[in-house]
């Protein structure tokens, strides 16, 4: 009975984030300046076909982009779980440690000097420079957590660098006079703006393959959150699943912040909420649970931020930052209950 139990509150949750993700997407399609009725929705994304205004509205700006939000936030989620997990801290986070901040720093640095003497960028060398930049700031945070044993201590050492990285992005951003990156300060606030088909392709190959190895890891993910001695005696060696745990995450937040820049809150209150309602923290069910809901939280956020103040379009990150800042607070009032 008890397994009946869970194993039904799963489906329910699962069933809940697939409903919503697909409200959500009709709603994203359905919602801008030019209005189309949901039959003509359906029509154009079954059949493909339509009128050529309708059609060029669906499949080239608001599909992609939709899919981007739902990819990039799902990616996001899931790299503030790995983290966590590594940590062993829920409040940790890709945008509280910095992580983002130092992708989106080196990012900028790599847009203003490729562009001196290329006239285009590729996603692949934006999410290479992402990863260096998650790199360099993870290797900040793992070379001070060698002095620093307090978590609490960890975590404003990392923010500490976020806000170092940060304010050397709005430097070189302040003075970089290249008229090929004047998208360059939008990019920075965080936006899923601008998404093409290739940005789709690129972004779900990268996260899809990603995705697949963190979810083949879920038993050793399970082992470790019992304890690091209870992990040995399951056959893990820690060390390398640490390596691979600070890679895989990194290369998801990587991924978010060099398609639409550095995004907050994400990573620290989808999968607190996950975990909340499914009842547990299995990586077999967090996982997929923890990708879905991070894909229906930051659709949902999307939509906020293109119709709160339509024309005007509001960064992602202050749309996230209202709905999971106060998320975050609860989590730490909760812990000090505790």
């Amino acid at each position: 009975m008890e397994n009946f139990r869970r194993r039904s509150r799963y489906a329910a949750v699962f069933l809940v984030l697939i409903l919503a993700f697909a409200a959500i997407t009709v709603l994203n399609i359905n919602s801008g300046n030019v209005n189309i009725s949901i039959p003509e929705i359906f029509r154009i994304l079954l059949r493909r076909t339509g009128e050529g205004k309708e059609y060029n509205i669906i499949w080239k700006i608001r599909l992609p982009r939709i899919l981007m939000a739902a990819i990039l936030g799902g990616a996001l989620s899931l790299s503030g779980f790995l983290l966590q997990t590594f940590f062993e801290n829920p409040i940790a986070g890709p945008f509280v440690l910095g992580i983002s901040s130092g992708a989106k720093m080196v990012v900028a640095l790599t847009m203003i000097f490729y562009l001196e003497w290329a006239r285009n960028i590729t996603s692949y060398t934006m999410i290479v420079a992402a990863f260096l930049g998650s790199l360099l700031s993870v290797g900040f945070i793992l070379l001070m957590s060698r002095r620093i044993k307090n978590m609490a201590g960890l975590l404003v050492g990392g923010i500490m660098i976020g806000y170092i990285c940060s304010a050397v992005t709005d430097f070189v951003v302040t003075f970089a006079e290249d008229s090929d990156i004047v998208n360059l300060h939008g990019w920075s606030q965080g936006s899923f703006s601008g998404m093409s088909w290739s940005n789709v392709a690129i972004s779900a190959a990268v996260i899809g393959i990603t995705f697949v190895i963190t979810f083949l890891m879920a038993k050793p993910i399970g082992a470790y959150q019992l304890g690091e001695a209870y992990a040995q005696s399951m056959g893990v060696n820690i060390k390398v699943f640490r390596i691979a745990l600070i890679l895989l995450s990194s290369i998801l937040s990587a991924c978010v912040t060099a398609f639409a820049g550095p995004i907050s809150f994400v990573g620290i209150a989808v999968p607190f909420l996950v975990k909340q309602s499914l009842g547990t923290s299995r990586p077999l069910v967090v996982i997929p649970g923890t990708f879905l809901g991070g894909a229906v939280f930051c659709m949902m956020c999307d939509l906020i931020a293109r119709m709160a103040f339509a024309p005007l379009e509001l960064s992602i990150s202050t749309v996230t930052s209202i709905f999971g800042a106060p998320v975050v607070i609860f989590m730490m009032l909760r812990r000090k209950r505790g």
